[in-house]
């Protein structure tokens, strides 16, 4: 055992987040290039649909942007990941890398000469999307060649909570920019910052060993492309654990989540103004927190247990929140709701990359990119489709009851799930 495997915190400092994975020099250099690169990936997001609305004045282009990042998303995601099997990991996320640089550099481009194109922004947004799903499951997959096993939920904690942190505190940057400077200005400077500080993951990149695909299982070929992709989800199905943890993700995710209603229930319940801006930031605060007090989630060892405990209280919370009328109140259960998201989040992601064979961890990445970022987007469409039946309330509280009872349904008929034990847990824990 390692001295890094070694080192435990003790006492009060066992809930506070594990930070032995920085230990290692690899791993925290890319964690730090992650960082910095998705700080600066806030001020893109802002800057898109402002930018947008100042050309258009139409909140129906605004909306095509969403279009425009999923559904590349949804077929480079899948294909992403074969190519993260097939290839060096390292070059593919280099590739993945430069195209995201390019990207941001022509958003920038774009602005600093007002060329004034909602169709230009469409398609510059597409190819950052596709860029996204290339290099992501290369991203994820190659934390197991750089940690043992049992620093895995550490980083991929660590991991998250930095996520969450930038989806706090880049907006409010990139408000304040826009607030100081005005969009004429604001916009080139936004796009300039993420350029910037993306340099930080293509430096780190860069510094990685090379990691080729890993020899294929006897009897079978190492494949890119479609069949790649076939490859993988024939495996996925036969393994229920990892097919059990994504459709625990998507009901959570499709029922559950209210992101759609808060615009309505910030104006109905609160009369709008800065309601909305707390309602969209208190999920990633709770997610924030939690992944700060995550220190224990790494010794857990009934992994599917606790999983499904994540969702019933992620569940709960929302639905929960849906009926509360202080602002304060709907905050600290939406809150409460992203702390249970961040475990629950955690564990999938641990249980993913540990339970597979490395031949096989790009392409059920890629699989998690488009559910991950597919989930959310059909769970606007639930909520504000019910909400147009039966109100935003309605919508939202039915939702999360609804999703609580099919995650304990799922639990009861699927043993597998509830029974799963960490891989990476000691009995010494």
């Amino acid at each position: 055992m390692t001295a890094v495997e070694k080192a435990r915190p003790r006492g009060a400092g066992r809930w506070a987040i594990d930070v032995r994975p920085l230990r290692v020099p690899a791993f925290r250099r890319l964690w730090l290039g992650n960082t910095l690169a998705m700080f600066g990936f806030q001020f893109t997001t802002v800057a898109v649909p402002v930018e947008m609305y100042e050309l258009t004045r139409d909140s129906l282009w605004v909306g095509m942007l969403g279009v425009a990042a999923f559904v590349p998303l949804l077929v480079f995601g899948l294909w992403g990941g074969a190519v993260a099997d097939a290839r060096d990991r390292r070059r593919v996320l280099l590739g993945g890398s430069a195209l995201l640089w390019v990207s941001v550099l022509a958003l920038l481009g774009q602005a600093l000469f007002k060329v004034g194109s909602p169709v230009l922004l469409l398609a510059l947004v597409a190819v950052h999307s596709v860029a996204f799903a290339v290099s992501s499951p290369a991203r994820v997959a190659i934390l197991p060649r750089l940690l043992p096993a049992e620093l895995v939920p550490a980083a991929t904690t660590l991991n998250y909570t930095t996520f969450t942190a930038a989806a706090v505190f880049g907006p409010l940057a990139a408000g304040l920019v826009f607030a100081v400077v005005g969009t004429g200005t604001g916009l080139p400077l936004a796009y300039a910052m993420d350029a910037v500080l993306f340099t930080g993951l293509v430096v780190a990149t860069v510094r990685l060993p090379a990691m080729p695909p890993a020899p294929p299982a006897e009897g079978e070929l190492s494949r890119g492309g479609l069949a790649g992709i076939v490859d993988g989800f024939r495996y996925l199905v036969t393994t229920p654990i990892l097919m059990l943890s994504f459709v625990l993700d998507l009901i959570a995710m499709i029922l559950a989540m209210p992101r759609a209603l808060f615009p309505e229930i910030a104006e109905e319940r609160f009369g709008g103004g800065a309601a909305v801006g707390w309602l969209f930031s208190a999920i990633a605060i709770g997610a924030m927190l939690g992944g700060l007090t995550s220190g224990w989630i790494g010794r857990m060892r009934r992994q599917g247990l606790a999983l499904v405990v994540a969702v019933l209280a992620w569940s709960a919370a929302i639905a929960v929140a849906g009926l509360a009328h202080r602002l304060w109140l709907m905050v600290v259960l939406l809150a409460v709701a992203g702390a249970a998201d961040l475990v629950s989040a955690v564990l999938r992601q641990s249980i993913l990359l540990v339970h597979n064979p490395d031949r096989m961890r790009g392409r059920l990445q890629g699989v998690n990119t488009v559910v991950v970022a597919g989930g959310p987007r059909l769970g606007d469409l639930r909520a504000g489709t019910a909400a147009a039946f039966g109100g935003a309330g309605f919508a939202w509280v039915s939702g999360g009851l609804l999703a609580g009872a099919l995650a304990l349904l799922l639990a009861a008929v699927f043993p597998t799930l509830r029974r799963y034990r960490s891989a990476t847990t000691t009995d010494r824990d």
